[in-house]
């Protein structure tokens, strides 16, 4: 048996086991840790983006959806949790897929992360743009909604550049103001607006037509599919957090239930508010959204209300934003893309990598404006990047299956134990089934190729990033260590203590939870 040195308790001297030396900051609290990926996940924005789509496909059960991804979703947590406190590298899915799988595994893990990524921000800014029109006036044309969501990444994007500490704050002020904003507004609804009781979430209410309502709920789903990410983008920043074996991991778990919480709470009392659901079923009442704020604060109110989402909308492109420059960094770092050189270019005033901040806000900018010649532009960009996102996920969760079954064992500070196995396998039946569902054709009278936009979009990004890994052969560039989890993995952190449980306890106990 191959003896193990222990890890360094030292954050840096951890790193630097790892094989890696930071120009990062250690500036985020455990807070601001949790703040980035709850305004990331944003239960508003998630909410109030898919809403009236899930509502009028499926009725007020869609709800329920909620439930099962929130689920699904924390085992995928858990399981990233064990991975990022024995590998809290910057960057994320990349250097995990990396370290648990290879080169080539990992590379196509990042590039498939990262073009998600870059889609979310496209899709949320996008999203924002009936929101900016409203709030200032506007027609929501085609134009505006452009125009409104290349002023909100700008500003997000000046946010971001100013660095570890500024974002921090800003993190931590989108977390109160959506948490607040969340309950103030969905309890006055609750109370002064309320159509409904609480039968309603088991009245489909005829959506769904003459076909099974299975089908309906499912396509309804992706309300629940798009709601549950954001945990991982906790450990894209992973070098600019103090104890990140401890922290990030409680920064994860804390995303999944305080933001499904608060995303269920919305989407209960939105629900409740509808007045008439056969008008939205039937799209004659295209943003009940819109119409029940009105309705419920008057106009000068509604605008209030629309000022806190906008706040909402804001948060979540920084964060996302930050997971993406911190993934673009981390692959730049390790020589696994053309233009390295600059996304590893690093301010040391400000601790950020400023090109690759840039990169974050061009490309998602140029999507927003090509996104004029789509009829539909905002659901497929939602699809897609919830598709992407999950498939760098399953990614991650099978490389850990993977090394699991060839004898690894996390080391880290946090650690599931005998629990570890059928999480990990629970994670992975979850994260395939909601794939399948995002990919499953739902509209028979349109095109094909329209039909299977997602899955062809997700072809595409697949197809690409193989064709240029191969033909660059970049996987093979740079000395960052690669595929040891099973065979290297360092010993545990002298005196950790686990967020759930030991790895091993005496007679194969049940881990504890605290």
């Amino acid at each position: 048996m191959t003896t193990k040195s222990p890890v360094p308790a030292d954050d840096d001297a951890q790193l630097a086991a790892l094989g890696y030396t930071s120009e990062f900051k250690r500036d985020m609290s455990l807070w601001a840790n949790f703040s980035l990926g709850f305004t990331y996940l944003s239960p508003v924005v998630g909410i109030y983006t898919v809403f009236a789509f899930s509502l009028a496909t499926a009725g007020p059960p869609m709800i329920w959806s909620l439930l099962i991804a929130g689920v699904g979703q924390l085992l995928v947590a858990l399981v990233f949790g064990e991975i990022v406190a024995q590998y809290p590298v910057a960057g994320g899915v990349y250097p995990w897929a990396r370290r648990l799988w290879g080169r080539k595994w990992g590379w196509m893990t990042g590039w498939v992360y990262l073009m998600a990524l870059l889609v979310t921000i496209a899709g949320v800014i996008y999203g924002a743009g009936p929101y900016i029109a409203a709030l200032f006036g506007f027609a929501p044309t085609v134009n505006n909604s452009i125009a409104g969501a290349l002023i909100l990444l700008a500003i997000a994007t000046v946010i971001n550049n100013l660095g570890t500490k500024i974002l921090s704050a800003a993190a931590v002020i989108g977390f109160v103001a959506e948490i607040i904003g969340a309950i103030v507004v969905g309890v006055w609804l609750l109370i002064t607006h309320r159509h409904h009781g609480l039968g309603a979430f088991f009245d489909s209410f005829g959506a769904g037509g003459e076909g099974h309502y299975t089908a309906a709920f499912l396509a309804a789903a992706l309300i629940g599919v798009y709601q549950y990410y954001g945990f991982e983008a906790c450990g894209d920043v992973a070098e600019e957090v103090p104890d990140p074996g401890r922290r990030i991991p409680t920064s994860m778990r804390r995303t999944i239930y305080i933001g499904g919480a608060a995303a269920s709470f919305v989407c209960f009392s939105l629900i409740l508010s509808v007045s008439d659901f056969g008008a939205v079923i039937s799209g004659e009442d295209p943003d009940p959204v819109g119409r029940i704020l009105d309705e419920a604060f008057g106009s000068v109110g509604s605008k209030i209300i629309i000022a806190v989402v906008l706040i909402s909308f804001l948060s979540c492109v920084m964060s996302l934003q930050a997971a993406a420059s911190r993934m673009a960094y981390s692959y730049g770092r390790d020589k696994m893309i053309f233009g390295s050189r600059a996304l590893t270019k690093f301010s040391e005033r400000r601790s950020v990598p400023p090109y690759a901040l840039l990169a974050a806000a061009v490309i998602p900018g140029l999507l927003v404006v090509g996104s004029k010649i789509s009829t539909d532009a905002l659901n497929k960009m939602v699809s897609f990047a919830a598709l992407g996102i999950y498939i760098g996920f399953q990614m991650v969760v099978l490389a850990a299956l993977r090394a699991r079954l060839k004898g690894w064992r996390p080391t880290g500070k946090f650690q599931l134990g005998r629990w570890g196995l059928p999480a990990n396998v629970a994670a992975l039946v979850y994260g395939v089934a909601a794939m399948v569902n995002l990919c499953w054709p739902r509209t028979p009278g349109a095109p094909w190729y329209d039909n299977y936009i997602v899955l062809l979009g997700a072809v595409v990004v697949i197809g690409a990033g193989g064709i240029y890994m191969l033909a660059a052969r970049s996987y093979l560039r740079g000395d960052a260590p690669h595929g040891d989890a099973v065979a290297g993995a360092p010993m545990p952190v002298s005196g950790s203590v686990e967020a759930v449980g030991t790895a091993r306890e005496p007679g194969g106990s049940a881990p504890r939870v605290h």
